[in-house]
């Protein structure tokens, strides 16, 4: 595996004030996580299943706000990554093209941890890619120009651009987890608890 498996606590913050948390398990062939704002109105949940290369090849996603609710199913096959969108009174098919890598991002902490992770497994220092991002309120995917360069000899700081003027900060430890995740806005991911599977 590219990252450490078990199950990840992040708390999202601003100013010290904790606006969010998000668990997630990663696991052979699975990415599942929910991140729920911290007054309880709002619930973004994935469930993505892996290849053996640890590319997303399906991911369900689910958006909930009070009455309000919103659901995806996405398949990625060849170049493409394909799927619906299904809200109260529509139903939208959405396809979106691929990069070179594949890259898949539904917007919990341990998709970018993965596509880092490859970044890193390739030996890259500097990365320039198209991500199919999947947006956490419509969720719509789009495909997005990202990149990345590392910031230390070690490989445990790097700068990212997800989309153009919007940099963020990663530190990672030597196990691949991402520890801390900062935006151009000063909002904070921070890993707060992991648990490793047990043998």
């Amino acid at each position: 595996m590219l990252i450490a498996p078990g199950e990840y606590r992040y708390e999202i913050r601003r100013e010290g004030a904790i606006l969010a948390v998000e668990e997630e398990r990663y696991g052979a062939g699975v990415i599942s996580g929910a991140r729920r704002t911290i007054d309880g109105a709002n619930l973004h949940e994935v469930e993505a299943s892996l290849d053996a290369n640890d590319n997303v090849k399906r991911v369900n996603v689910r958006y909930n706000r009070g009455l309000f609710k919103r659901s995806a199913v996405y398949e990625a096959a060849g170049e493409t990554l394909r799927g619906s969108v299904s809200a109260v009174a529509s139903h939208n098919e959405v396809v979106v093209a691929l990069g070179r890598f594949r890259e898949i991002d539904a917007d919990l902490v341990l998709f970018r941890a993965l596509i880092l992770a490859h970044v890193r497994a390739r030996g890259q220092t500097h990365w320039t890619g198209r991500v199919a991002m999947i947006d956490p309120g419509t969720l719509v995917a789009a495909a997005l120009k990202q990149n990345c360069r590392r910031h230390d000899e070690a490989g445990l700081r790097w700068a990212w651009e997800a989309r153009m003027g919007d940099a963020e900060e990663i530190e990672l430890d030597y196990a691949g987890r991402i520890t801390r995740q900062r935006d151009s806005w000063g909002v904070e991911k921070v890993l707060v608890d992991f648990v490793a599977p047990k043998p």
